[in-house]
């Protein structure tokens, strides 16, 4: 989405005014500051990204992290597409020589979208409706004569528009009426009304279509649903909506009819006659054929829209903890792909992850040749002197790890199993085949999954985020608001890690604050002509490297073994000489302050502050200097599933067996338990006590314990408690 610059142009108010009344709407909101809101809204103007505010713009923020800046710049663009949205009405109710000084001052102080089209729905052109026909026969009188509901010889009134098309009074009435139902449906109170009845009474249910019960086998749970729609969760309802959308499942959201009728009579019944009876008639018609279809679309539009932001909020953290999974480090890994029939596919890899050598081993059936396997494995594993070997979760995966701890005992190597999801999506890529153009697909999988384990977030950046096997109902939320979040949130953990200028792909640099994909390729670029980077000031060499583009990247590019060590650290350049003064102030190089503590602890911060330089920034400083370019990352830990447990046939009810968790969402957590099926830990089996959202006991990778409940082995499900295990 892009960033609204001038929303308020056409307006007869300042635009200044307008930001400082968005600053005060958003800081109500959210609870901040407004000079924060404020603040931040001008950064994001000027071109700064999140990552880049969060991280060397605390003093004017407030020292605002990464979400809640996010969620400022998310709402200010909602309220600038609010005032275009204002504008178009504006215009479209002045053309039609109806804008009152009233209607535009209640249009100016609309705070939401549905407000706006509230008001606007009476002027709003329409198709030609049953009521636009009765005012083309001359019928809008009459339908004024019985709203004032004075009249009870209505026949009468009638036989008086007995004219052109208008046959009979009853003809007449019946116009009449479908005027009445008109400004019924458009009436702003009378909405508003409904929509509190929907917000607190309302039911979402869910039938199976005749017919469909084999086909909707999946969806049984909700062959016969009803809930409270605001009790619902993102999960079921999203569920429900996919079985909707493949034809399984008929969902309708509904309240009681009387209470509605009831509360509209309240509203525009206000006599006992003959003309209050034809009113209620078309209220009757309004709420059936106008309000009640338009209400629950609303309803059903919000609720989508709510669930949507759950999942991939959901999606999101599960997506930043996979990225910022512990990475194994610069070592020599054989990446393993395994299989059966067609082998397990090998290659051997470099500290940096270039594929050194490919091959084929078949130590399963139906080959079963164990001993050619293992003496290739041992030839190989010496020859490229490999540290760890990283094998995938697919198929045969368990046989694998099974056959390298069995027949090569004798090397001291480290074994990890890694998962596999995305792999055939990035092998098949774009991406693979300019990284691999002589390779098959195979081998290009096989590299992803060695690579995976010496830097998940290197390696994950390649692949659409939706293809990794951590979300929830991903491709059933809105799919432009799902890049926009999972985009964000491999920039944040990108540039949370910082990346090494000298040996980053351009897929994970097209990230980096400030860069994107062009001036990635001119990094990688002018890095393959001139040699390494010698320091991060040769960065503004690099074409379109403007000084805009230099601020907003610099810090988070890293460049080690040069002459300036705050050039492999955080400190941004822009700092430089407060680091440096410093260590003048201490007579010692900047070298000496980052490796003696004893010098950092001399340093009184509140010298250095300045009007560009507060205490925040400071404190970040002394924290870096101690550990310059410092991973944030946890450190590996291997791990090894229950060496019986191989297929979910091996599973008895009441084991208790070591897991890996390998997704999370709001109904509970799936667990890796060595087979080809990930156990459900339902969120009700994850502790002794109450847990309302999984991911706050649980994370990504987390080593757990747990307790088998039930087995399915018709529908291959196997549910699992962490309770007592």
């Amino acid at each position: 989405m892009t960033f609204c610059n001038t929303p308020l142009q056409n307006l007869l108010h300042l635009q200044t005014l307008f930001m400082l009344s968005f600053s005060v709407i958003i800081s109500g909101e959210l609870q901040l500051r407004e000079q924060q809101v404020k603040n931040t809204i001008d950064l994001l103007e000027e071109g700064a990204t999140i990552p880049f505010i969060s991280r060397y713009r605390k003093e004017r923020t407030g020292s605002l992290d990464e979400v809640q800046i996010a969620a400022i710049k998310e709402r200010h663009e909602k309220l600038c597409e609010l005032e275009k949205r204002k504008q178009t009405v504006l215009n479209s109710i002045e053309e039609q020589e109806k804008l009152t000084d009233d209607l535009r001052d209640r249009i100016d102080k609309c705070l939401s979208m549905t407000e706006l089209e509230d008001i606007y729905l009476p002027y709003k052109p329409k198709r030609r409706t049953r009521a636009e026909i009765a005012r083309e026969k001359g019928l809008e009188p009459l339908a004024k004569i019985l709203m004032r509901q004075v009249d009870n010889d209505v026949e009468n009134k009638a036989l008086s528009f007995i004219k052109g098309d208008v046959k009979d009074a009853d003809d007449a009435l019946k116009g009449a009426c479908d005027i009445i139902a008109e400004w019924v449906n458009e009436n702003e109170v009378a909405r508003n009304s409904i929509r509190t009845i929907f917000s607190r009474e309302a039911v979402i249910s869910s039938r199976v279509i005749k017919g469909k019960e084999v086909d909707g086998d999946k969806y049984r749970d909700y062959f016969e649903l009803e809930e409270p729609l605001r009790r619902c969760s993102s999960h079921r309802l999203l569920a429900m909506r996919r079985g909707e959308s493949e034809g399984i499942l008929r969902v309708a959201i509904q309240t009681e009819e009387e209470r509605c009728l009831e509360r509209l009579d309240k509203l525009f019944v206000k006599s006992r006659n003959a003309a209050s009876e034809q009113v209620s008639i078309a209220i009757t018609d309004s709420y059936k054929r106008l309000l009640k279809p338009s209400i629950e679309t609303e309803f059903a539009a919000a609720s989508k829209e709510k669930a949507d932001a759950e999942a991939i909020r959901v999606f999101a953290e599960n997506l930043k903890q996979l990225l910022l999974a512990a990475p194994l480090g610069q070592k020599r890994v054989m990446g393993v792909d395994p299989g059966f029939r067609t082998g397990c596919k090998i290659v051997c890899l470099n500290e940096q992850g270039v594929l050194l050598h490919h091959d084929v081993i078949y130590p399963h059936p139906p080959q079963s040749d164990v001993s050619k396997a293992s003496d290739k494995i041992t030839r190989l594993i010496a020859q490229f002197q490999i540290q760890a070997v990283a094998i995938g979760n697919g198929t045969a995966s368990r046989e694998t790890e099974q056959f390298f701890q069995n027949y090569i005992p004798q090397h001291d190597l480290q074994l990890f199993v890694v998962s596999e999801n995305g792999a055939s999506v990035y092998s098949a890529s774009k991406i693979a085949r300019e990284e691999f153009p002589d390779e098959d697909v195979t081998v290009r999988g096989a590299v992803s999954i060695g690579r995976r384990l010496m830097d998940p977030l290197s390696e994950l950046v390649k692949i659409d985020p939706k293809s990794i096997g951590v979300g929830q109902y991903q491709h059933d939320v809105n799919q432009t608001e799902l890049k926009t979040a999972l985009d964000q949130t491999v920039e944040n953990c990108v540039n949370k890690v910082g990346v090494q200028v000298n040996t980053a792909s351009k897929y994970l640099l097209t990230y980096i604050s400030g860069l994107g994909p062009q001036l990635a390729q001119n990094i990688v670029d002018y890095r393959t002509a001139n040699g390494a980077f010698k320091s991060r000031k040769e960065l503004m060499k690099v074409p379109k490297m403007g000084a805009k583009t230099f601020e907003q990247a610099a810090g988070f590019l890293r460049v080690e073994n040069v002459g300036n060590p705050l050039d492999n650290s955080a400190v941004h350049p822009e700092s430089y000489p407060v680091v440096e003064q410093m260590a003048k102030d201490l007579q010692c190089t900047v070298a000496d302050l980052i490796t003696n503590e004893e010098l950092r602890k001399k340093v009184d911060v509140k010298k250095y502050v300045t009007e560009k330089i507060g205490l925040p920034t400071l404190v970040d400083i002394i924290e870096e200097l101690a550990k310059p370019g410092r991973d944030p990352r946890q450190q590996l830990e291997a791990f090894a599933f229950d060496p019986t447990i191989k297929e979910i046939q091996d599973l008895k009810i009441g084991q208790v067996l070591p897991g890996v968790v390998t997704n999370i969402t709001n109904f509970g957590a799936f667990v890796d338990i060595g087979i080809h099926e990930n156990g459900l830990v339902h969120v009700s089996q994850i502790a002794d006590r109450f847990v309302s959202n999984p991911a706050e006991v649980l994370s990504l990778h987390q080593h757990v314990t747990v307790r088998v409940l039930d087995v399915d082995l018709v529908r291959k499900r196997v549910s699992l408690s962490m309770k007592q295990a």
